[in-house]
C-alpha cells in the first residue's frame, strides 16, 4: 500500500468514526445533566452513561492499538458505573472527555505506519483464543460500537422529549 493509499484509508475510517461520534453527541444537544442521567426506558441506559461508555471503550481499544492487550485500559473494575453519570460527573464533563479521547484516537491513527499492525486479543470468553486484531479491525469495531450506541441514544432521547437525531 502506498503512503497516499494509506492516508486515504486512514482518513476515510476516521471520517466515518467522526460522523458516528457526531450522531451520538447530537442526541444530548440542549439536555440538562438530569435529563442526560435519566433512564426513561425499561433499560438502565442513559445518554450521559452511553457517551461515557463509548469514550472508555474507544480509549481502551486505542490503547490496544498502541500496546496490545497490556495497553488496553481496564474498565472491568467499575462495569456498572461506566454506563451512568455518578456523583460529580456532568454531561459537559463526559463530552469533554469524549473529545479528548477522539483527538487522541486521531493522533494515534495518524502516526501509525500501517493499519495492518496487529496484536493478540486479550484473553476473554468472547474472543477466539490466540486471535489478533489489526488497527484497521479496531477502527471498524469502534465505528460499529459507536453507531450501535448512537441508535440506543436516539431511542432514549426520543423517549425523553420527542427529539430525534435524524428524521
Amino acid at each position: 500500500m502506498t503512503t497516499t493509499e494509506l492516508d486515504l484509508e486512514r482518513a476515510e475510517l476516521l471520517n466515518v468514526l467522526a460522523e458516528r461520534r457526531a450522531f451520538l453527541r447530537g442526541t444530548v444537544r440542549d439536555l440538562t445533566d438530569e435529563q442526560a442521567a435519566s433512564t426513561p426506558t425499561v433499560s438502565q441506559l442513559n445518554l450521559g452513561g452511553l457517551i461515557k461508555h463509548v469514550a472508555g471503550v474507544e480509549r481502551g481499544w486505542i490503547g490496544f492499538v498502541q500496546g496490545g492487550a497490556e495497553g488496553m485500559a481496564d474498565n472491568s473494575g467499575d462495569w456498572e458505573n461506566q454506563f451512568t453519570l455518578v456523583d460529580g460527573e456532568t454531561l459537559a464533563g463526559v463530552l469533554e472527555t469524549y473529545e479528548q479521547v477522539a483527538a487522541n484516537t486521531e493522533r494515534v491513527v495518524a502516526e501509525l505506519s500501517s493499519l495492518d499492525i496487529a496484536h493478540e486479543l486479550p484473553k476473554a470468553p468472547w474472543f477466539e483464543p490466540g486471535a489478533s486484531w489489526s488497527a484497521r479491525k479496531v477502527l471498524l469495531h469502534l465505528i460499529g460500537e459507536t453507531a450501535q450506541h448512537a441508535g440506543h441514544a436516539d431511542i432514549i432521547r426520543e423517549t425523553i422529549d420527542g427529539q430525534k437525531s435524524m428524521g
